[in-house]
């Protein structure tokens, strides 16, 4: 037997027939190292990044010790963002088929409190949530929390980041003493460990450095002089290379927002993600950069964090990581599922400090590059092959992938090739269609039907 089947663990039948049914045969590392020790009850910190399989291993976990017949809430997962709520629950209701009657409900922001509050005088046993959310229902309560026997901190790191540490505070003061906690977190700075010490008993600690082979990255570093500088380097670097999707790094929002204009400014398809967009505009760019419509995301450490996309080109570094563990974090995002990748960092002569420590992990000593030659800046700027196009209608209208799909490839204009991913949630749907078909596919959706209805079409982006 392979020593990392999950056949190999003490699961229940219906937890091994769950996971059997969504394709888990065997454990990832973090998966390996963490849930024996969670299947034993013990409090367990678990450094890991997301699409690790941390989700899977502390929701078999909390799973394995609910009690269906006791209709309470006991187990609560705290999440820093609502996408990674909705993705937490999602992947544990799928785990959960396998037993009867198991109710879970998402608590987060954007969204009325009194549905919410409604659904939880019903009951649940399991609570997954952000901090914020969850606070108001204690507040109002409309939420108990003292029957609860497993306490799981998702990126708790981030939710650091955010400013929940208030509310984390506020809301263990609710969960009995007498609990199993679960802490996950792609880092592990000073502000984790003390919190770890305040609210967990003896912790075990499990650390997965890496979940690709670090030398499918390559890694280059540039010196610049100043701002002026560092904004012609990151033009350079994007039409010499001409990677097809990018994601770069800025330690501020507002550094954020003032290079995506700058580099739409110059004609290159870039949008910005920080903690102040708005929710809807937050999916939307999420939404774009995934499915191919955006060629390049600017974000601050906070934003990206959740974004799980394999296929990312390039890393660049706009300014360096405060942290040199934030540092491999970002670069992690490329060279992914057996893919190479590059990462660009670039500094200034202030920035000497954080490069030593970066200097230090590396495999090779670091050596700085010349920046491409200034000719490449009459070369065209990298587009994404795609157009989104959104469609007011989704899940609660009964819209499915499936019907998006015939209804675009109906007849012999369009071929499913040029139709890309379909995202569905409550009330909309977004679909990627090839850019050359793009107005013609726009055409299809807008004057054709689904589930026999019309539905309000638009293309979002460029």
């Amino acid at each position: 037997m392979n020593e990392n089947a999950f056949s190999s663990l003490a699961l229940s039948p219906p937890q091994l027939e769950s996971l059997s049914a969504v394709g888990y045969k065997v454990m990832t590392p973090i998966q390996a190292q963490a849930l024996p020790h969670i299947l034993s009850g013990k409090d367990v910190i678990a450094q890991s990044k997301t699409g690790s399989g941390k989700t899977a291993a502390f929701g078999l976990g909390l799973l394995e010790k609910l009690e269906p017949k006791r209709f309470q809430v006991q187990a609560l997962v705290l999440c820093p963002t609502r996408e990674l709520a909705e993705q937490v629950s999602t992947e544990i209701r799928a785990l959960a088929r396998g037993m009867q009657n198991i109710k879970l409900l998402t608590l987060c922001g954007g969204k009325p409190l009194r549905p919410q509050a409604e659904s939880l005088e019903h009951g649940a046993h399991i609570v997954v949530g952000t901090p914020g959310r969850i606070e108001d229902h204690l507040g109002k309560g409309s939420l108990k929390l003292d029957t609860v026997n497993t306490f799981v901190l998702d990126e708790a790191d981030r939710m650091l980041e955010m400013g929940f540490q208030s509310a984390i505070d506020a809301i263990t003061e609710q969960v009995p003493k007498q609990r199993q906690t679960l802490l996950f977190s792609a880092t592990y700075p000073g502000q984790i460990k003390s919190m770890a010490k305040r609210m967990m008993r003896e912790p075990v600690i499990v650390k997965v450095d890496h979940e690709h082979d670090e030398s499918s990255i390559e890694q280059h570093f540039y010196k610049v002089k100043d701002d002026a500088e560092r904004e012609m380097a990151i033009r350079l670097l994007l039409l010499h290379f001409q990677p097809a999707c990018t994601l770069i790094f800025c330690n501020t929002k507002n550094e954020t927002q003032h290079l995506a204009k700058t580099l739409r400014s110059y004609d290159f398809n870039a949008l910005p993600i920080h903690g102040d967009l708005e929710q809807k505009d937050r999916d939307q760019t999420l939404v774009q950069f995934a499915n191919r419509s955006i060629s390049i995301l600017v974000a601050t450490d906070v934003a990206a964090r959740g974004l799980d996309i394999d296929s990312i080109d390039a890393v660049i570094n706009y300014q360096i990581a405060h942290d040199p563990e934030v540092h491999i974090h970002r670069i992690g995002r490329t060279g992914r599922a057996g893919a190479r990748g590059a990462a660009y960092t670039l500094y200034n002569q202030a920035e000497k400090r954080k490069l030593s420590l970066i200097a230090d992990n590396l495999p090779t000593k670091l050596q700085d590059e010349s920046l491409p030659s200034s000719s490449v800046l009459y070369s065209k700027a990298p587009w994404p092959p795609n157009r989104t196009l959104q469609i007011d209608g989704g899940k609660k209208q009964k819209v499915r992938a499936g019907d998006i799909l015939g209804a675009l490839t109906a007849g012999d204009e369009i071929t499913g090739a040029q139709v890309g991913k379909i995202d569905l949630t409550d009330n909309w749907a977004f679909v990627a269609v090839n850019r050359d078909i793009a107005d013609h596919a726009f055409k299809k959706l807008r004057d054709g039907k689904l589930k026999g209805r019309s539905f309000r079409v638009r293309f979002i982006g460029h």
